[in-house]
């Protein structure tokens, strides 16, 4: 079978939609930091859109930062990929252009810098996930212990973590051409333009109070909210793509009809027409931030844990049991919903049920264990905001304590039947060592990851409105199990 390339466009079956441009003619104006599934569903889609309605050079520099199978994917077949998206109802699917050059940290080091150096270069994106920007979770801080920010402060001219490389490219374009920069986080993470900026200019003030200085002068950092389930690539998923495009694509991705992008209208140059595109661009992200993260993450990171826990691989799976579903609508409903401010033109209600809805999609398998990692770089933003809101306005916390007792009884690191879980998570030799000491002791395992001030703050952790229910839920998923639990949760309210 052919490969997918610029040279067989054409021959793709006319159900099959592909850029309405000349892909080859595009110059590259965006480096995107975290080039894996989610990005070529999202960020990248709507670029090629943008193109297609008002063209310029705003093609995409994809860096992988951990490991090359992306770019060894995409590269022969000149970066064009297969975006496949699945309901219940129909499958589409499209070629998309946007993504021009593909490039690896370890490899190719020295092309990265000089994208992200170059005039040409007007935007750097990011999606590294939440671990990625090496700092504090429940402070938002730079993580000045962190071992690639130590190496980098060290070695200043050759960063490799993320804020390393903003700071350095920043530094080198005041040294060379002066030319401004606009970074966009498409993380999620709260306040996500602001707490990268903050994490830029103190690497900075390490080294250069006047690079500092000028990073928060001449550099915009947008905050941006971003919404579409992409579950993980499956061989099924590119057997049955390459049926469909009797061609051969290695990097397809898979997504959902749905999609948003909220993006701060605060830009250094000139942007690619992204709001022509369907993105929306706000004065003020937060109350769409918030409302992502606490209605879909929370609820996301809380099915995963429960789900896992009982027993399920997918969501999917999870959204189809009648216990779990009540537990997600009372608790976006009760608990989530009074500490948000509505977003402008956004009905809560509808968007919480569109949440079940889409949570549903047996189409899209997303792993319950997939969306379980790095729950110590989510839980705070995620479902701990909340807590906090909650408890300074005296109102509930019992369904969010209880996913928090879902994730430390998932980190115990063992499942229901005896099994062993991997956790994958920065913190996992921390949460095996306390499970280690704490084995048959809920009580004591809860208070040792309650001490872990990466994850909670001194407020929380000296707060027994909060300490209280969430020992009480671990104690009753270790002796009843979280199907039970669940179901019982939700019968007590």
């Amino acid at each position: 079978m052919s490969r997918l390339n610029i040279a067989s466009l054409d021959r793709l079956p006319a159900e099959v939609a592909r850029p309405t441009y000349r892909v080859a003619d595009v110059g590259i104006g965006i480096v995107h930091l975290g080039i894996g599934a989610f990005h070529r569903a999202h960020q990248a889609i709507y670029t090629d859109d943008a193109i297609a309605i008002a063209g310029g050079h705003w093609g995409i520099c994809g860096v992988s930062l951990r490991s090359p199978d992306v770019r060894d994917r995409l590269v022969p077949q000149d970066a064009l990929y297969t975006a496949i998206e699945k309901s219940p109802e129909r499958i589409r699917r499209r070629v998309v252009g946007s993504v021009r050059e593909v490039l690896f940290q370890d490899e190719q080091y020295d092309a990265i810098r000089r994208r992200l150096a170059s005039p040409e270069t007007r935007i750097v994106s990011l999606t590294v996930t939440e671990k990625g920007y090496c700092h504090e979770p429940a402070t938002g801080r730079l993580d000045f212990s962190h071992p690639d920010i130590v190496r980098d402060l060290e070695h200043f001219d050759a960063p490799h973590s993320v804020p390393g490389l903003l700071t350095w490219a920043c530094n080198e374009r005041r040294r060379t051409h002066g030319k401004p920069l606009t970074i966009v986080c498409c993380d999620n993470l709260p306040q996500n333009g602001g707490l990268v900026c903050g994490l830029a200019v103190a690497f900075a003030n390490m080294r250069d109070p006047a690079l500092a200085d000028w990073i928060g002068k001449e550099i915009a950092f947008p905050s941006t909210m971003v919404d579409r389930i992409v579950p993980a690539t499956t061989a099924a998923d590119i057997a049955d793509n390459n049926a469909a495009l009797t061609l051969e694509d290695a990097a397809p991705v898979a997504h959902e009809p749905f999609v948003q992008w909220v993006i701060e209208d605060r830009f250094a140059t000139d942007r690619p027409a992204w709001d022509a595109a369907g993105a929306t661009l706000v004065h003020e992200v937060e109350p769409f931030e918030k409302m992502k993260l606490r209605l879909l993450n929370a609820s996301h990171s809380a099915f995963a844990y429960l789900g896992f826990l009982a027993g399920f691989e997918f969501i999917y799976q999870v959204a189809a049991r009648p216990e779990f579903v009540a537990w997600m609508r009372r608790f976006m409903a009760d608990e989530a919903s009074p500490s948000l401010v509505k977003p402008s033109g956004i009905n809560l209600a509808s968007y919480r049920e569109a949440l079940v809805r889409r949570f549903a999609n047996p189409a899209l398998p997303h792993r319950t264990q997939q969306i379980a990692m790095d729950g110590s770089q989510k839980l705070p933003q995620r479902i701990l905001g909340t807590v906090r809101d909650n408890l300074a306005a005296n109102r509930p916390v019992e369904f969010a304590t209880l996913a928090v007792a879902a994730w430390m009884r998932y980190v115990y690191g063992e499942d229901e039947q005896g099994r062993t879980i991997t956790v994958a998570d920065p913190l996992a030799p921390q949460f095996a060592a306390l499970a280690a000491r704490h084995r048959g002791d809920p009580a004591a395992f809860a208070e040792g990851l309650l001490d872990l001030r990466a994850i909670f703050d001194e407020d929380l952790h000296n707060e027994p409105r909060f300490t209280t229910p969430v020992k009480r839920w671990l104690a009753q998923l270790f002796a009843k199990g979280s199907a039970n639990t669940v179901a019982a949760a939700v019968a007590a309210r």
